[in-house]
């Protein structure tokens, strides 16, 4: 199934798809590289502060730092990665990424190659 597939299932079904807090940081990061539109991150910032969107903010606790003991440095080696992985882990559901070594990994994850245009829209 597609990330956007996921997502679409997931808001017809009225359910919420946890974002993991490190993944604005790493928006603004990447559009400060120029590897994103600014747009990304306004985007998601809007849509976690809106009550009936599908997206909702994973805020970044002692217990999901604690899960980042079962996310391998060896698998997983960047930090915003493990961060999002051991919130994943901590909710007991898989990651939507399209990093290849969080897919390499042990974790559940769901990707599916999107059109380039559509990138930005997708949490990682």
């Amino acid at each position: 199934m597609s990330a956007k597939a996921f997502i679409d299932e997931a808001a017809a079904a009225r359910q919420k798809i946890a974002v993991a807090s490190i993944t604005l940081a790493e928006l603004v990061y990447l559009a400060e590289k120029n590897r994103l539109p600014f747009e990304a991150y306004e985007g998601l910032k809007q849509a976690l502060v809106d009550p009936e969107h599908v997206f909702t903010e994973a805020v970044l606790t002692a217990s999901i730092v604690e899960s980042m003991r079962r996310v391998l440095r060896a698998e997983v080696p960047d930090m915003p990665d493990r961060i999002v992985a051991a919130t994943a882990l901590y909710f007991d559901v898989p990651v939507i990424s399209r990093d290849r070594k969080i897919r390499g990994s042990k974790l559940t994850t769901i990707w599916h190659a999107v059109p380039s245009h559509l990138n930005h829209r997708i949490v990682k």
